[in-house]
């Protein structure tokens, strides 16, 4: 195929506008923020998971005291009314067995104040651990809404990127000819499509043009297409070519 040599030249611009395109397509359908926000979602299942588990703790810890303050409760009315009968008692004998119901209530009593205390102290422990699990996910959370907000920002600017690449792209391929495009397009689905060939490398796959292909492109008239034998992409060749 036969092509001028500006023709070939804007090849390489093609090219160059199509790894772009390739670059900010990437950028926007894998924004590196998103492998990052997914691993803080399964952090934070396992953090809500473990903060389920200490709910749990201190409700039960909670249902507990208020058993307890409930028996308190009762040992305090029982004690109330003991202590009003013995007031009006006459009766030594029933006198005698409301002391010892007294007495034994305030046992009890202070048993279950003891119990209080430790269950007061342990549910203080388990607030404390939901606080601080809480506090954890809130955190987590803050980093996930700051990744997302990034990846926002880096995938609108990638699709800006993409959309500016791709009527760039539109315009220059316009003043290509459409047998040169067509082989290009083809080339490109398996090679970088053209580059330049500078100082006896391809500059599509980076490899020195042995003597014998040297010979063989120094030998092709200008507006004769040629390809890397390496890589298959077209070569344009410019008086930086070293042939």
């Amino acid at each position: 195929m036969n092509a001028s040599p500006a023709d070939q030249r804007r090849l390489v611009e093609v090219a160059e506008l199509d790894a772009r395109i390739r670059h900010a397509d990437h950028a926007r359908k894998n924004p590196p923020q998103a492998a990052k926000v997914h691993e803080l979602l399964a952090h934070r299942q396992t953090l809500t998971q473990e903060l389920s588990v200490r709910l749990g703790a201190r409700d039960d810890l909670r249902t507990e005291l208020a058993r307890i303050e409930s028996d308190v409760a009762v040992v305090d009315a029982r004690s109330a009314r003991d202590a009003e009968r013995l007031a009006t008692s006459s009766n030594s004998k029933e006198a005698q067995g409301l002391e010892s119901e007294l007495a034994s209530l305030a046992r009890r009593k202070s048993d279950l104040e003891d119990a209080e205390l430790e269950v007061m102290e342990r549910l203080e422990e388990a607030e404390a651990a939901v606080a601080e699990q809480e506090a954890l996910i809130a955190e987590t959370n803050a980093q996930g809404a700051e990744l997302s907000a990034e990846g926002k920002r880096v995938v609108a600017e990638a699709t800006a990127a993409f959309e500016a690449a791709s009527r760039d792209r539109a315009a220059l391929a316009g003043e290509v000819p459409a047998d040169l495009l067509g082989l290009y397009d083809k080339l490109a689905t398996r090679s970088p499509g053209a580059a330049f060939l500078r100082a006896r490398t391809c500059e599509g796959c980076h490899m020195v043009l042995s003597g014998t292909d040297l010979n063989v492109v120094r030998q092709t008239p200008e507006d004769t297409v040629v390809t890397c034998p390496e890589c298959g992409c077209i070569l344009v060749r410019t008086n930086e070519s070293g042939i």
